[in-house]
């Protein structure tokens, strides 16, 4: 099946006004049965990094009471502080790609059809994100292994040790990204080119429909 901006039924092509059906909420993207995995497998892994600003939250207002109030200082804490903040912000970078949440000048972007917006999509995921995602990662596996086998630790007094566990999260960050910017690309070649196959996704009015 092809998605084209004119078609019918009969002729097996279907325009972009009947992929309506096959949108994603957020993209305005079909979606793919792999896609469709793919994207719960990384909001779930974003959904239980956002608990993780709470417990931030928890650790800087005991660290600030136990300072100014207490006059106990900690570079431990300190530490733990930004270690879980980084943990958090990079474990969710890849569900701001799968929701669509991310930054994004749209100038010329939002003025362009369907298909054209695609083709953007396209070209920006094939010759921009993707490679600069493969050689982030190509750096970053290494980085994290070398300072495993070092033993690295903080620079602080009281610091925190096994600092490879932080670059270890910066690598697996961008693996989740290229997994994310994969399903993004499936969405794209089924609307551009109808493979794979777009899956129905059902409107929450059917929903609602249905219930009553």
């Amino acid at each position: 099946m092809t998605v084209s901006d004119k078609g019918s039924p009969q002729s097996g092509r279907t325009s972009v006004s009947d992929t309506d059906e096959f949108l994603h909420h957020h993209t305005e993207l079909p979606t793919t049965r792999i896609s469709e995995a793919v994207d719960r497998f990384i909001s779930a892994i974003g959904k239980s990094a956002s608990w993780m600003w709470f417990v931030v939250t928890g650790v800087i207002i005991y660290a600030v009471v136990g300072r100014y109030a207490f006059g106990l200082g900690s570079v431990t804490l300190e530490e733990i502080q930004w270690h879980l903040a980084g943990i958090g912000w990079l474990l969710g970078l890849a569900y701001t790609l799968v929701a669509d949440d991310h930054v994004r000048v749209d100038v010329i972007h939002e003025r362009l059809s369907l298909r054209g917006q695609g083709w953007v999509e396209f070209l920006g995921l094939i010759f921009l994100l993707l490679p600069f995602l493969g050689l982030a990662v190509y750096e970053m596996f290494p980085y994290a292994y070398s300072s495993w086998q070092q033993g690295e630790t903080s620079q602080a007094p009281a610091g925190l040790p096994h600092r490879w566990i932080l670059k270890g999260i910066v690598a697996i960050s961008f693996t989740l990204l290229i997994l994310a910017a994969l399903s993004r690309l499936l969405k794209v070649t089924a609307l551009l080119f109808g493979f794979p196959r777009p899956i129905r996704i059902e409107s929450a009015n059917n929903k609602k429909e249905g219930a009553s």
